[in-house]
């Protein structure tokens, strides 16, 4: 039966994992950016490309790198929810 706890424990660890990817993907965006933020403070270059083309390049290459694990994980926990939606139904 679906209790409240049982739901709650559903929710809690969709979106722990939805934290998860997002801190696999967004981290390393927001440490190139703070490089080049950095670098552009030395140097007092203002150039809006120079701000977001590494970060762009950044995440994308961690798309690339952890894509598969990413898809995994969020295969993982379709496969989970739904064995335990169809355990909880009935």
């Amino acid at each position: 039966m679906l209790t409240p706890e049982a739901a709650a424990g559903l929710v809690a660890n969709a979106v722990q994992i939805t934290a998860l990817i997002v801190c696999v993907l967004v981290v390393p965006s927001l440490l190139g950016g703070l490089i080049v933020a950095i670098f552009q403070a030395a140097t007092q270059i203002n150039e809006q490309m120079l701000s977001f083309l590494p970060r762009l390049l950044i995440t994308l290459a961690m798309l690339l790198i952890a894509g598969h694990w990413i898809l995994g994980t969020l295969s993982d926990l379709f496969i989970q929810t739904f064995r335990q939606a169809a355990r909880l139904v009935g």
